[in-house]
């Protein structure tokens, strides 16, 4: 009789064994977490929830929000495609910076976390890394390489901080759209110029933030190109 309540008990999926808690398990329900809600809904508590755990359990592995922070830009980073291809430096590159915006675009909480951290990770050492090899391989100087890193800026992590928000209409309704074109027309006619031109419905709309952000790099890669041409040779 004792055996066979010994085996029910085993065999009870409610009394099988969770699986251990690990660093990587804490992470990656953060990053669930944050990519569910926003990085503004990570907190020790509601991680702890979300693995089922008291917050208390997860200082095991680790040692504040600060390191989860650390570590969900690193599981981030390293999910960009490093691996090497036969294409020439620009093509590389570009591959290399739009596998980036991939990335971040699943994870739109990302480019906030990793501006706000003060040393580099593990993941984005490897991954500024490839980006400078595929730059001196591709013949730049370091100079021209160290040039070409600070004109990337953080496109090379695919997102760039713009001068202004566009993505949201500036008017309720195309009628209200209407009238305050005609209202800032007069004052800021550049502008509303600029703003109807490109909209995509003849309102104050926004742009198509893939269509800006590769129009961008491609003029980067191109004048990079330029003046890779024509430096001295590679030092």
């Amino acid at each position: 009789m004792k055996m066979w309540r010994q085996m029910a008990k085993q065999s009870d999926p409610g009394t099988e064994p969770r699986t251990p808690l690990s660093k990587e398990r804490v992470l990656r329900a953060a990053i669930n977490l944050a990519d569910k809600g926003g990085i503004e809904s990570l907190s020790m508590r509601k991680l702890g929830q979300e693995l089922g755990v008291e917050a208390m359990s997860l200082y095991n592995h680790v040692r504040n929000k600060d390191d989860v922070l650390d570590g969900i830009a690193d599981v981030v980073v390293s999910e960009i495609d490093l691996r090497p291809n036969a294409a020439d430096w620009k093509t590389s590159l570009r591959q290399r910076v739009i596998s980036a915006r991939t990335v971040l675009l699943r994870h739109p909480w990302a480019p906030r976390v990793i501006q706000s951290r003060t040393s580099p990770t593990p993941a984005m050492l490897r991954y500024l890394e490839s980006v400078i090899g595929i730059l001196r391989e591709g013949g730049f100087s370091v100079d021209l390489a160290h040039h070409a890193m600070h004109v990337m800026g953080s496109r090379v992590l695919g997102f760039t901080q713009e001068l202004f928000d566009d993505s949201r209409e500036l008017g309720p309704d195309p009628q209200m759209a209407a009238i305050l074109a005609r209202e800032l027309g007069d004052k800021y006619p550049y502008i509303t110029e600029m703003a109807m031109a490109v909209s995509h419905d003849g309102g104050l709309g926004g742009c198509d933030d893939d269509v800006e952000f590769e129009f961008a790099l491609d003029l980067i890669l191109g004048g990079l190109e330029r003046l890779r041409d024509t430096a001295s040779p590679m030092t």
